[in-house]
């Protein structure tokens, strides 16, 4: 599977309110630092100390917004 890697604060500045909150984001402790990756299926997963969480997922253009906004395609 693909994905995108970015930080906790890229990841508050891409997605909305439909998707994750910031209190979603907070429940899920992923602040500025926290790595993050979003698979093709639009999974938001986020890097913990011995495995990753699924905390949610996104909506809409998200396969074409990602790369837009990182500036990075999927790996």
């Amino acid at each position: 599977m693909r994905f995108i890697e970015l930080t906790g604060k890229m990841l508050a500045s891409i997605i909305d309110d439909k998707e994750l909150t910031a209190e979603d984001l907070k429940s899920a402790k992923v602040g500025d630092e926290t790595i993050v990756r979003i698979n093709e299926q639009g999974d938001i997963e986020v890097r913990r100390k011995n495995k990753w969480s699924v905390i949610g997922g996104l909506l809409g253009d998200y396969a074409h917004r990602i790369p837009q906004a990182t500036g990075l395609d999927w790996v």
